[in-house]
């Protein structure tokens, strides 16, 4: 074919390829909010794998995105739209996953899931799941623990014990002295996550795995769960790296100058396409 006809053809197999990919596989993301620093900065971009958690459910440690429930307040406001220029591009944008966050979108860490009981504060101002006090490297600047709980900001880092409910997970935000999180706003249900953030990857300096600190690895299990069940389809631990992260890596690197946090379409891959718009955020 001549290159004027060859041209086209190959932009639109390549835009329905990063629409299908974002929609059912890998979508990248933008970091708006400081609620996660320093494990993700203002401005990272990061991979999310969203068919990981079609196989399993999310587990303690994990970094996930998830569509904030109708309680939780947005932590950054979203830029107006000017113009029909800027309408359109960011329509676009949002069909193929380089587009700004939502304000009811967010990403934090799993520090319960189902039937895990979670409280703070231990002797030394550590928070508790099951009884064992959490050493949190990751956990540069905490909240204040002499600050009395307050149920509409999470400033204070005490919480009475909490016991997880069926389908729902607690969440914390690594940056506790700024993060809105489960302290104050509640669980966040299972179907509400989008997918787990397992690799940063831009600026290229940060390029980082998102794996599961080993603080995690000896919290008991939760009585009423009983013992874990094995699951054979599990997928790696870095999220699918390996299988996936090639076919993102261009869009996520030629967008350098555009923001990568919509979620548009369904919380989970295995939904059905919509026909509206979302978006997310830290």
């Amino acid at each position: 074919m001549p290159l004027w006809q060859e041209l086209p053809l190959l932009l639109i197999v390549a835009f329905c390829l990063a629409v299908l990919i974002r929609t059912f596989l890998l979508q990248a993301f933008f970091i708006p909010s400081g609620s996660m620093e320093d494990t993700l900065l203002v401005g990272d971009r990061v991979l999310v794998n969203k068919i990981v958690y079609d196989v399993r459910d999310p587990e303690r440690g994990e970094v996930v995105v998830f569509r904030g429930p109708p309680n939780w307040t947005p932590e950054f406001q979203e830029e107006p739209q000017v113009g029909f220029m800027a309408k359109l591009g960011r329509t676009v944008g949002d069909l193929v996953g380089v587009s700004r966050p939502g304000e009811k979108d967010f990403i934090k860490r799993v520090i319960g899931v189902p039937g895990d009981k979670v409280k703070c504060c231990d002797a030394d101002g550590r928070v508790q799941v099951n009884g064992k006090s959490m050493d949190e490297p990751y956990v540069l600047e905490n909240s204040d623990p002499d600050l009395p709980p307050n149920p509409r900001e999470c400033r204070s880092r005490q919480f009475d014990e909490i016991t997880v409910a069926p389908g729902n997970l607690f969440v914390m935000g690594d940056h506790r002295l700024v993060s809105q999180d489960s302290r104050c706003q509640g669980q966040v249900p299972i179907d509400n996550v989008i997918g787990r953030a397992f690799v940063i990857v831009w600026p290229y300096d940060r390029w980082a795995g998102l794996g599961v600190p080993p603080n995690f690895d000896d919290v008991p299990q939760a009585a009423a769960l009983g013992p874990p069940a094995e699951s054979p389809a599990r997928l790696p631990d870095q999220g699918g790296l390996a299988v996936v992260l090639p076919l993102l890596l261009p869009l996520a690197f030629t967008t350098r100058g555009s923001s990568l946090w919509s979620l548009g379409l369904s919380a989970r891959s295995r939904r059905a396409f919509p026909g509206g718009r979302r978006r997310l955020r830290p």
